[in-house]
């Protein structure tokens, strides 16, 4: 018998759902057509037949009365059942969720009241232990930053902040634009830090909040209260560069412009020399301790501790050097190359950079040891040794943490391409590891055994806070940092007469580039050049 003539069995399909899961596909199809009195039509027969209701039937139906309340042909519907369905499920022991109280939230501020909907996150988080979100927050924010009440959407954020929620530029631009019209200085300037410190640039929608603040009244009124140069000046040391945090400098109208910023970090605007943004101290000794602590965890304890006491006493370094990613760069892995040119074309471009000063490299004892073997190369190795460029790592180490460290210690820069991602430096973390990484990382190439270094940037692309009292915001991210716009907001006065300060000091230097701190400032400057 042919076979293509047997007729195969059909598998049987599940055809028999239970009437709460028919239910629940129904109000799904309502929410994506967004028929809000179909879905009440279920609603009401589920309830005459004595279906279980379960959260995700509750859940499918405040979403679908949240998002129909923006539609004023049901608005009035959707808010009175929405309220009504909630106290039912509550009255019927469903205990919510996040969604059930960020979509009950959403009602309460369609309908203006913001403080039912921050009331409702405090019990629910008290009554059932919900956790709330970004998202659950936002109804209450917004609406109290919408209604001009200021005290109100403070309060919001302390409890965003004791519940470990971080605010995004929305957020912050909200809180930026109730404290600017209502004339709250001090808090301008915290959220104008907030934003600083959360994004790299910000949108044209707060960029214009940013603009209305400092052309008004308001804006033109705060003075500064402290514009000493000498606590100024260690504040930016201490903080990375790129803002004091001190507070407003100066008195009287802001300057307001668009315009670019030169790829050597000078406003075309105001001539200031943009920073080169560093993490802050607190940061730094913390990066330092927590590439300390892994490494002991992972290399012998020992021989870590002997790097470590010796860095102390050898801490004048203005460059850390991969010695194996560049010996191998571009070699042949499988015959074991590693080249010694490549690596003392990169100490001599780097110690002649620096004033002649040698830069540290970090190179594993096995591989030293080879080198020493061969004649050609002996002389230079024994001279790099004689002149203390070379640490070598003992025997069973990841020459990883070696060079990391010392750069993190050293606050200098480090020559290496490799970008850092693999799970050892996942550890770390991400929140400044990437900021340190552009300030810090030098990338190089050699083509035909030319050389050419590629230092971090000349400035930061970030939201910046000079010493004399200016500002300088990034508009919306372009790929061409050339064309890239920003906001450029000084006190002509304050800038003049600190020019004049700076240039009596002999300090101010066209060109140069305000860094990290003094060590690291004088790194830049000899080494960029």
């Amino acid at each position: 018998m042919n076979s293509s003539m047997v007729s195969k069995p059909n598998k049987k399909r599940k055809t028999n759902q239970n009437p709460e899961t028919t239910f629940l596909i129904n109000l799904q199809s309502c929410s994506k057509s967004k028929d809000l009195r179909s879905a009440i039509s279920l609603y009401e027969s589920a309830l005459s037949q004595n279906l279980r209701l379960s959260l995700h039937h509750f859940n499918a139906l405040f979403y679908l009365c949240s998002t129909s309340a923006t539609d004023p042909s049901c608005k009035d519907l959707a808010l009175s059942y929405g309220f009504r369905l909630f106290d039912y499920m509550l009255s019927n022991n469903v205990n919510p969720n996040e969604a059930s109280v960020t979509s009950v939230a959403r009602l309460a501020a369609t309908k203006n009241d913001g403080c039912y909907a921050f009331e409702l996150i405090k019990r629910m988080h008290v009554e059932y232990g919900v956790v709330p979100r970004l998202r659950t927050y936002d109804p209450a924010l917004f609406c109290f930053c919408e209604n001009l009440e200021a005290e109100n959407a403070y309060e919001v954020e302390e409890h965003m902040a004791l519940m470990g929620v971080v605010l995004e530029e929305q957020e912050i631009a909200a809180l930026l634009k109730v404290s600017a019209v209502t004339g709250r200085g001090e808090r301008v300037y915290q959220y104008l830090h907030k934003l600083r410190s959360s994004v790299r640039w910000v949108n044209e929608e707060t960029g214009k909040i940013i603009e209305d603040w400092f052309c008004s009244n308001y804006g033109s009124e705060v003075k500064g209260v402290n514009s000493d140069m000498g606590l100024l000046k260690e504040a930016v040391a201490k903080n990375g560069g790129g803002w004091h945090g001190l507070g407003w400098i100066g008195e009287g109208n802001w300057v307001m412009k668009r315009g670019n910023v030169h790829e050597n970090g000078q406003c075309c605007c105001c001539g200031e020399q943009l920073a080169c943004v560093d993490i802050d101290d607190a940061e730094t000794e913390k990066f330092s301790q927590s590439v300390a602590g892994l490494a002991m965890e992972r290399e012998v304890k020992a021989n870590f501790s002997e790097f470590q006491d010796w860095l102390e006493k050898h801490d004048d370094y203005e460059a850390i050097v991969d010695g194996a990613n560049i010996g191998l760069y571009q070699q042949n892995f499988a015959e074991g190359g590693f080249s010694i040119p490549q690596l003392d074309a990169v100490v001599k471009e780097l110690y002649n950079r620096s004033g002649n000063k040698w830069p540290l490299v970090i190179l594993h004892n096995k591989r030293l040891r080879s080198l020493l073997e061969n004649p050609s190369y002996r002389n230079l190795v024994e001279e790099w040794m004689d002149k203390g460029v070379l640490y070598m790592t003992p025997h069973g180490s990841n020459d990883d943490w070696y060079w990391l460290y010392a750069a993190v210690k050293l606050r200098c820069l480090l020559v290496t391409n490799d970008e850092m991602r693999d799970h050892i430096f996942e550890l770390l973390g991400s929140n400044f590891f990437l900021k340190w990484k552009e300030r810090h990382q030098v990338h190089y190439t050699l083509v035909k055994g030319k050389l050419k270094l590629q230092m971090p940037p000349p400035y930061s692309f970030v939201i910046q806070e000079s010493e004399k009292g200016s500002w300088h915001v990034p508009i919306s991210a372009k790929s061409n940092k050339s064309s890239q716009s920003w906001l450029c907001i000084t006190r002509p006065s304050v800038c003049e007469s600190r020019d004049e300060a700076l240039a009596n000091e002999g300090t101010l230097e066209n060109g140069d580039a305000f860094c990290c701190n003094s060590k690291t400032s004088n790194s830049c400057k000899s080494l960029r050049s």
